[in-house]
């Protein structure tokens, strides 16, 4: 299975790709698709969206795990730029007719680290691990999108994703 992980950002968006079946990862890769803040914002949402586009028809990913929005109430503004580069993370993920699931970041930190409380150094340490990757993930948005990636390759390829198959 190969999963395409998204972490929204305006500044700069997380992109990675994970191959692998149940808790093997046979390979991968991360990046970011980065935006100018003297941009105007639909300039910058258009570049997210060509950016999503292009690895979703250079990497043909099987399903596509992006960061659930949310919002900190001191940082509402934030919430809803976030939830405008999701939109337009959505709408390339349709325009392909690939599923889409949202993964709260909690979940995602639960599932690799077994705390959903764990930081973010917490997290990048556990995501490097588990990849065997040599050196530390930066930037970190990327290595959030490989969280997700992971996240999004263990609930659609670990025992439960399997049972669930067989009874189909």
């Amino acid at each position: 299975m190969r999963v395409l992980g998204i972490d929204p950002g305006l500044a700069s968006t997380g992109i990675a790709i994970v191959d692998g079946e149940a808790l093997a990862v046979s390979d991968y890769a991360f990046g970011t698709i980065r935006t100018r803040p003297d941009t105007p914002l639909p300039d910058r949402l258009h570049r997210i969206y060509d950016g999503v586009i292009r690895a979703i028809d250079d990497m043909s990913p099987d399903i596509i795990a992006v960061e659930d929005v949310f919002s900190l109430e001191r940082y509402p503004k934030s919430g809803i730029a976030l939830g405008k580069v999701t939109g337009v993370i959505l709408l390339a993920a349709c325009q392909r007719s690939l599923p889409i699931m949202e993964i709260a970041v909690r979940e995602a930190k639960q599932i690799l680290t077994g705390s959903g409380n764990a930081g973010k150094v917490q997290l990048e340490v556990c995501v490097r691990s588990r990849l065997n990757h040599p050196e530390p993930i930066r930037p970190e948005h990327a290595s959030d999108a490989l969280a997700l990636a992971l996240t999004g390759l263990y609930r659609n390829c670990g025992p439960a994703a399997a049972a669930l198959n067989r009874r189909k």
